[in-house]
C-alpha cells in the first residue's frame, strides 16, 4: 500500500514503513509522470519515516495542482433510473437509457483546479436549486500520457432541480464554485482496484443520520480504462487530469441536502472523505 497526501508541509508518503515528508517538492512536478507508485517508493528508501509526516498527513489538502477534473455519467445502472426519474417531466429520460447503452460514455468537464475543495473543506448548493445531492465517486489519477497512477474520492455535488429540468443545463448543475471535493489522499497502485471494493455515503444532519447508502464497484458498466480512453481520445492533458468515473449511489427523490450536513464518503483501500455542506 502507497498513499500519497498533499499538506501544508509538502508531499508525505505513506508506505508499510510509515509516514515519509519528501520535503519540498513541486506537486504537479512530482505526480504528473507514468510509474507514479515506483518513483515515490525510490523517494522513501532515503527518507525515514516520521512522527512529523503522520501528523501533516492527518491535515491533508486536496491532492491536484494544475489537473483539471471531469467526470463520467450514467455508468450505474441506479444513475441511469434516477436520471431517467428527474428529468422524466422535460423529456429528457429517453436520453440516459441511450447513453448507458451506448458505446460512447458521457463525459463532462466538472472543475478547475482553484474550484476544487479538499478535506474538511465546505462544499456548496447552489441557491438557486430546491434539489441537491452528494454523489460519491471512485476518481482516477490520469498521467499525461493518459495512464492511470492513482485512485482517489470525489465528491460530485449536483443540483437534480436544474439537470432535470432540462439536460441542456447539466453544465450548470455541476459545475460551479464549492461543486467539487477531492481527498483525503491518492491511492498509488500499478493494479486495477479489486472488484469488489466498496463505496459508502453517509449524510449526517444535526448529529443523526439523515441518508446512508452503499454500491460497489462490481456494479459499474464501464471499464475505467475504457473512459480514460475516451477522455484522452481528442484531448490532451499536459498536467494529467482527474476524472470522476459516476456514482451508484443516488439518494431517493423525497432527499435533498441542507445547509448544516455533513458529507461522509469512504471507499476502501482509500479512507473518508468529509465535507461539510454551506
Amino acid at each position: 500500500m502507497t498513499k500519497l497526501y498533499k499538506t501544508a508541509d509538502g508531499p508525505v508518503a505513506e508506505t508499510v514503513d510509515g509516514f515519509h515528508l519528501l520535503g519540498g517538492l513541486d506537486w504537479d512536478s512530482l505526480v504528473n509522470r507514468d510509474k507514479l507508485k515506483t518513483h515515490i517508493y525510490e523517494l522513501t528508501i532515503s527518507c525515514k519515516p516520521s512522527a512529523e509526516a503522520e501528523v501533516a498527513a492527518s491535515m491533508p489538502l486536496a491532492p491536484i495542482g494544475q489537473q483539471e477534473v471531469w467526470a463520467a455519467g450514467v455508468t450505474y445502472f441506479s444513475s441511469r433510473l434516477a436520471r431517467m426519474e428527474e428529468s422524466r417531466d422535460a423529456g429528457g429520460g429517453d436520453f440516459y437509457s441511450r447513453v448507458y447503452e451506448a458505446d460512447r460514455p458521457e463525459l463532462f468537464f466538472k472543475s478547475t483546479p482553484a474550484r476544487v475543495k479538499g478535506p474538511d473543506e465546505a462544499v456548496r448548493i447552489r441557491e438557486d436549486s430546491d434539489w441537491d445531492v452528494p454523489e460519491p465517486e471512485i476518481t482516477l489519477l490520469i498521467s499525461p500520457s493518459g495512464n492511470i497512477q492513482g485512485y482517489t474520492i470525489g465528491n460530485d455535488m449536483s443540483s437534480r432541480s436544474i439537470e432535470g429540468e432540462n439536460p441542456l443545463y447539466l453544465p450548470q448543475a455541476k459545475s460551479y464554485d464549492g461543486a467539487t471535493a477531492l481527498g483525503p489522499c491518492l491511492l498509488l497502485a500499478e493494479e486495477p482496484l479489486p472488484a469488489d471494493t466498496g463505496i459508502n455515503l453517509e449524510i449526517c444532519r444535526d448529529g443523526n443520520s439523515a441518508f446512508r447508502g452503499e454500491t460497489s464497484l462490481n456494479k459499474m458498466k464501464r471499464k475505467f480504462e475504457e473512459l480514460v480512453g475516451y477522455l484522452f481520445r481528442e484531448t490532451s492533458f499536459p498536467h494529467g487530469a482527474f476524472l470522476m468515473t459516476g456514482t451508484g449511489v443516488v439518494p431517493s427523490t423525497d432527499f435533498t441536502l441542507q445547509s448544516g450536513d455533513e458529507i461522509r464518503i469512504t471507499i476502501e483501500g482509500i479512507g473518508t472523505l468529509t465535507n461539510p455542506v454551506e
